[in-house]
């Protein structure tokens, strides 16, 4: 593991890795067990798209470690000025010991592993959120303490979270089901490997999609980039929401997760979300934990002793 470009790269065995070592971190920091791991190290973090979880976890991420983060957006790059990316790959090279980059291309980050010779982060691209995903994975194992058997369903846009939840639940065993519009499925290349790997299906009707579900998952529906779009897709998408009626279709103790933020009485119901906010908002500090695992995996000791 050179990289966290997207899931597909991982093997199950190193999602397993870096989920023990988020799990043991997670630990530490509760009980009050200093972990300095990337003492002296120093991660760029390129935003070419707004945040709020990805920025926050990741600066106190490697605060929390022993290192510091530089917020870099276009404005403060040349690469905002017509740069190319390999050549301020090579620079930054020159001078972090990481980057993690939010953006739109997946090609750019792709260019940035190439040309750069450190660690490239995917913090989020259109194609896939990899960071996301591992957290939704630990946080699950959390609640069900197991991947095996369990059904994982997201409702809404086949987005760049959906793209990896299939690729990250199917390496972890569990049967993986979308609900959405015809014209809003998930990545062809990806629905094509989910089938040949695993148990996986694609369905315009949520509650067939919902039936027995462990997991219920969604995002909004309109997201960054997308906000044109917004009242056309409000039209397509309004049937595609979590609510009591998609619950009772999903297992008794079924829990829900949205990656955030939300748009209560659109993709999830203010009920459903309220009921569920231990899970949802446990998932999102977990996004701390994963991401100083993959950290400490790309940037410090292969294992944390």
């Amino acid at each position: 593991m050179n990289h966290l470009l997207k899931l597909a790269d991982l093997s199950s065995e190193e999602i397993v890795e870096i989920l023990n070592l988020a799990d043991q971190l997670k630990y530490e920091q509760k009980n009050g067990i200093e972990h300095p791991l990337l003492k002296g190290k120093t991660l760029g973090m390129i935003f070419q798209k707004s945040s709020t979880r990805t920025r926050v976890s990741f600066e106190t991420g490697m605060y929390q470690l022993g290192g510091a983060a530089l917020f870099l957006s276009p404005r403060d790059l040349q690469i905002g000025r017509g740069e190319p990316v390999q050549d301020t790959a090579r620079v930054l090279s020159r001078y972090l010991d990481g980057i993690m980059i939010r953006t739109f291309a997946q090609s750019e980050v792709e260019a940035l592993a190439e040309y750069g010779s450190i660690p490239v982060i995917n913090g989020l691209t259109d194609y896939c959120h990899p960071c996301q995903v591992l957290a939704d994975l630990m946080t699950i194992r959390e609640y069900k303490h197991s991947f095996k058997g369990l059904k994982l369903c997201f409702i809404g846009d086949g987005n760049n979270v959906a793209n990896s939840l299939i690729v990250g639940c199917i390496k972890m065993g569990m049967e993986v089901a979308i609900g959405c519009p015809e014209s809003y499925k998930p990545d062809a290349d990806i629905m094509k490997w989910a089938s040949e790997n695993g148990k996986f299906t694609c369905t315009p009707d949520i509650f067939a999609a919902a039936k027995d579900a462990d997991v219920l998952y969604t995002d909004v529906w309109a997201s960054m980039g997308q906000e044109e779009e917004f009242k056309e897709r409000c039209k397509i998408f309004s049937a595609y929401q979590i609510n009591d009626e998609v619950m009772a279709a999903a297992k008794p103790d079924a829990i829900v997760q949205h990656c955030l933020p939300a748009h209560r009485e659109e993709e999830v119901t203010e009920k459903v979300f309220e009921a569920h906010a231990d899970e949802i908002f446990d998932e999102a500090e977990n996004r701390l934990h994963v991401q100083k695992a993959v950290m400490v995996r790309l940037m410090g000791k292969k294992q944390h002793e």
